[in-house]
């Protein structure tokens, strides 16, 4: 079993980590913004944890995560403003990891998506620039930082039944449900082939597990 901290608690992909999460023996705490979604968090599974994420400093964060065997990034300004999306997406994870190496913890994972890199090709004329450019900060701070990281990085979410079942090794980016995103979460935690490595992923055919072992390779 594993202390988890799990940052943007009540996010889609979240509410479908947690139960896994739980499952597996695992604690959860769900960082959430609001009391309003306590309930949601507590019927997953997890113990929800009110803070809001973008204005701790630095120190606040090391508190927060202090304590955690694992913590999962999964927060995210839910676009449309450009500079909360700054705030939360690429200086509040940044701060998160910064935290994760000050308290000690070892492992991290971030979920990104797909095509986040300094090659993500997007105008910046278009409304997605500022959240292309924050993830790629973010990721690239995660990689640099010497701790025992997985980035998820799925391509476009989709509301789909989940199939347990992903492509791991595709070189552009298609779809994939949101619960198989929380399963390659949960799968990537019970196997440490996945640290130092980035999972770009669709759906496809493979299951979750035998996908993320055969890319560790």
């Amino acid at each position: 079993m594993a202390r988890i901290l799990l940052i943007g608690g009540h996010g889609k992909v979240a509410l479908l980590l947690e139960p896994l999460l739980q499952a597996a023996g695992h604690h959860v705490t769900a960082v959430i913004r609001s009391e309003d979604q306590a309930a949601d968090v507590e019927a997953a599974g997890a113990t929800p944890l009110v803070i809001d994420i973008e204005h701790l400093d630095l120190d606040q964060t090391t508190n927060l995560v202090a304590g955690n065997d694992v913590v999962i990034w999964s927060a995210g300004a839910g676009g449309g403003d450009p500079v909360r999306t700054v705030a939360v997406d690429r200086d509040a994870a940044i701060r998160s990891v910064d935290a994760v190496v000050a308290a000690g913890v070892r492992r991290y994972l971030m979920v990104s998506y797909f095509g986040a890199g300094p090659d993500h090709g997007v105008d910046p004329a278009d409304s997605f620039f500022a959240y292309a450019e924050a993830k790629t900060a973010a990721d690239a701070h995660v990689r640099a930082s010497g701790l025992d990281w997985t980035i998820i990085a799925p391509s476009a979410l989709t509301l789909d039944e989940p199939t347990g079942r992903i492509d791991a090794t595709a070189a552009t980016s298609a779809s994939v449900p949101r619960g198989d995103v929380a399963a390659v979460v949960a799968a990537s935690i019970a196997d440490p082939s996945t640290i130092g490595r980035t999972i770009r992923f669709n759906s496809g055919d493979t299951p979750v597990a035998e996908a993320l072992r055969a890319e560790g390779v």
